[in-house]
């Protein structure tokens, strides 16, 4: 197979296609290395690329399938995002200094390594995770793939503008408050926000006080479901493990028909917010194909009043200072310490009152599932901003900005559940949005089948933006 043709395959059809000879993990991993360095000027998608220990790991991967070993992804090019540990490898998390590489991989790592995966580099993100872009004096600014004056998104925006792109295949991000769903979204891919602890966040026992996930993103549905698999399970210092599942399984299952509410109502903020026209027509558009497979489709708005709100902001600010206090000598943004102060002050009785909370949220936001099976809603409240609004702005400008574009993810953080952005389409200026399906604990399973229905009749991975490479 030429090496052209095999960088235009997914997960999958990656890993088949090396394990069966048709192309050899060095020329892959290598070709891979290639894309990312050429985009590496322009689309600026990668923190740390590890091209020589990755082609040494090909280079063993073809010797163990030259004796037959099989394993998930073999051989095949893999991201992560640069929250998640890699031997060797320093973690800035977005941040500007000289940090120390560490010693042993996080244990998602460790499991992508032993299903024969090879960790091509590190992507970037946005300082600790905070905002949906993904831009930092460190390193600039990361550009979406479909279009360069815009943002991919954040905090996971590089691994969502290395595969949108096609720099590698599939890749791991995280999220906090959105930051898989939202580059996802943004950048007409997959992504898979698994219930709390599904892929285990060590060596951190749970990440942001729970707000926190690892998660795939892939162009289709099979691909994210496959390195969601691959990278899940716990380790035995882990404060969430849920019992495990098969996401893989749920590809082309019949879900029967299910009872989905559409809710666009925005979730309380202290932000003025709306609904961007385009995306709300992009969200009824996947309502009307559900109404098609034979769903039954229902505005019917979820309210998750301001304890919700309450539950979120001492979380993540106290997670924002304890990653802060953990890496010393960091270079951060001015917005960032003035979070880290805000954290400071949190980190007492609202955030264990927020903790707390989390019982009573789940009651409550359960009760609307008496009656459905599962949630639509935007994931955004807009297209994708131009990457450079959030450069120069100070703390409240940054949190309306951020705010007003992406109002409706975090919800689901504070309660832990699944959720899963599906590709919606384009705006009239070649933007990509999304749209996100929600369910309660461990509804992966229904989540996926549902959107792979989606992907069969969308079709959504055969649009693809111009080479960057």
């Amino acid at each position: 197979m030429p090496i052209s043709k095999a960088a235009e395959l997914g997960l999958a059809d990656l890993a088949a296609a090396i394990a069966r000879g048709a192309v050899s993990s060095a020329d892959a991993v290598g070709a891979a290395l290639d894309r990312i360095e050429a985009s590496q000027p322009t689309l600026n998608a990668f923190r740390v690329v590890r091209r020589e220990h990755a082609l040494t790991e090909a280079a063993a991967a073809d010797r163990r399938l030259a004796a037959g070993e099989r394993l998930p992804l073999l051989g095949v090019p893999i991201a992560v995002k640069d929250d998640t540990d890699i031997a060797g490898e320093p973690t800035a998390f977005g941040c500007g200094g000289a940090f120390a590489a560490k010693t042993e991989d996080a244990e998602a790592v460790r499991r992508l390594r032993a299903a024969g995966a090879v960790i091509v580099g590190k992507t970037n993100t946005c300082e600790l995770g905070q905002w949906p872009f993904t831009s930092g004096a460190a390193f600039g600014h990361t550009r979406n793939p479909w279009h360069r004056a815009h943002t991919p998104g954040g905090s996971s925006g590089g691994s969502a503008a290395a595969v949108a792109a096609g720099l590698v295949p599939a890749a791991l991000g995280s999220d906090g408050a959105g930051s898989v769903r939202i580059p996802s979204s943004w950048t007409n891919l997959v992504g898979i926000k698994p219930q709390r602890g599904r892929i285990s966040t060590w060596p951190e026992s749970e990440s942001f006080y729970g707000l926190t996930v690892n998660g795939p993103l892939a162009r289709t549905v099979a691909d994210a479901a496959l390195l969601l698999d691959t990278a899940a399970g716990p380790h035995p210092g882990d404060k969430h493990t849920p019992a495990p599942i098969s996401a893989t399984e749920a590809i082309g299952r019949d879900p029967g028909r299910l009872r989905i509410a559409l809710s666009l109502r925005i979730p309380f903020t202290a932000t003025r917010t709306r609904l961007h026209p385009e995306v709300a027509t992009a969200v009824q558009r996947i309502a009307t194909t559900l109404r098609r497979l034979g769903h039954a489709v229902t505005v019917a708005d979820l309210h998750y009043g301001l304890l919700m709100g309450m539950s979120f902001l001492p979380r993540s600010m106290a997670g924002i200072r304890a990653w802060r206090d953990r890496m010393p000598g960091a270079e951060m943004d001015g917005r960032t310490l003035a979070n880290v102060r805000f954290g400071r002050i949190l980190d007492g009785p609202a955030l264990f009152a927020a903790r707390q909370a989390e019982p009573l949220l789940h009651r409550r936001v359960g009760t609307f599932f008496d009656d459905f099976d599962l949630v639509l809603a935007p994931t955004t409240a807009t297209p994708p901003p131009r990457a450079e609004e959030i450069d120069g702005i100070g703390v409240n400008a940054t949190n309306n900005l951020i705010t007003a574009a992406c109002p409706y993810a975090w919800p689901w953080n504070v309660l832990g559940w699944p959720s899963v952005n599906v590709p919606a389409g384009f705006t009239a200026r070649g933007l990509p949005v999304g749209a996100q399906l929600m369910g309660q604990a461990d509804a992966e399973p229904l989540l996926i089948s549902v959107a792979a229905q989606l992907e069969s009749e969308l079709r959504w991975d055969r649009h693809r933006p111009e080479p960057w490479w």
